[in-house]
């Protein structure tokens, strides 16, 4: 016996919410990606703190490490920070749309199941 064919509505909604699903975990790995970076350059401006004025402050150049100067790098680690703080802030944006979006799918597919006549079955030994 064949399944019956599910209605376009039905199925063009069941692949919004894959599709919305699919996002949303792009999302979150772009967020945790984010968290990370984050929390690095946290830690190097913490470690940069302790560090004195007259102390010598490297950074990677490509394959190298170059000597600059402890209060460049402390603005370029900030700047870094506000921009990762402000990319956090726009994916949990996302992240929080997309979950409200596929709540809103996850209802209209439940209720178009529920809507749905049930299907004709053949009783067994019936040829």
């Amino acid at each position: 016996m064949s399944q019956p064919e599910l209605p376009p509505m039905l199925r063009e909604q069941l692949a919004r919410y894959d599709q919305t699903q699919q996002n949303l975990q792009a999302v979150l790995a772009q967020k945790q990606q984010v968290e990370m970076e984050l929390g690095e350059t946290e830690k190097a401006l913490e470690e940069l703190g302790k560090a004195s004025d007259s102390e010598a402050v490297y950074k990677f150049a490509g394959n190298l490490l170059v000597r600059v100067k402890k209060e460049d790098v402390t603005k370029e680690l900030n700047e870094k920070k506000e921009l990762a703080n402000t990319r956090k802030m726009v994916l949990a944006k996302q992240e929080t749309r997309f979950r409200e979006s596929l709540k809103d799918l996850q209802t209209k597919i439940d209720d178009a199941v529920k809507s749905r006549p049930p299907q004709q079955q053949q009783p067994p030994g019936d040829a």
